[in-house]
């Protein structure tokens, strides 16, 4: 669609350079740049999901304690080899394998 739009020349300017640095005609530039000042969420937007959910500044501690304690257990609990493995489903393959150790 073509339409006509007032901007100001400092603006224009830029974005006249910006596009050209980009490799890009002036039309596409404004065109992401109006898509992607419609697809960032507006303050509004923003305070209803605050209101509905809340801050959950608060979880930041217990958030870090839990890490903490899952990074200690992952640390202490030897990891220990599945009891089967899964084995190629030709028979020659399957011999081959069958006789590979694993060192323990």
């Amino acid at each position: 669609m073509k339409t006509t739009l007032e901007i100001p020349d400092a603006i224009f300017r830029r974005a006249k350079a910006k596009a050209a640095e980009q490799r890009i005609p002036l039309r596409q530039f404004v065109s992401e740049a109006v898509a992607e000042k419609l697809e960032a969420r507006s303050p509004a937007r923003q305070k209803a999901r605050m209101k509905l959910a809340g801050s959950l500044r608060h979880l930041r501690k217990e958030t870090a304690r839990i890490n903490t304690l899952i990074e200690r257990e992952f640390e202490t609990t030897e990891l220990k080899r599945p009891a089967h493995r899964f084995l190629p489903t030709t028979p020659g393959l399957r011999r081959c394998v069958d006789n590979i150790t694993f060192p323990s």
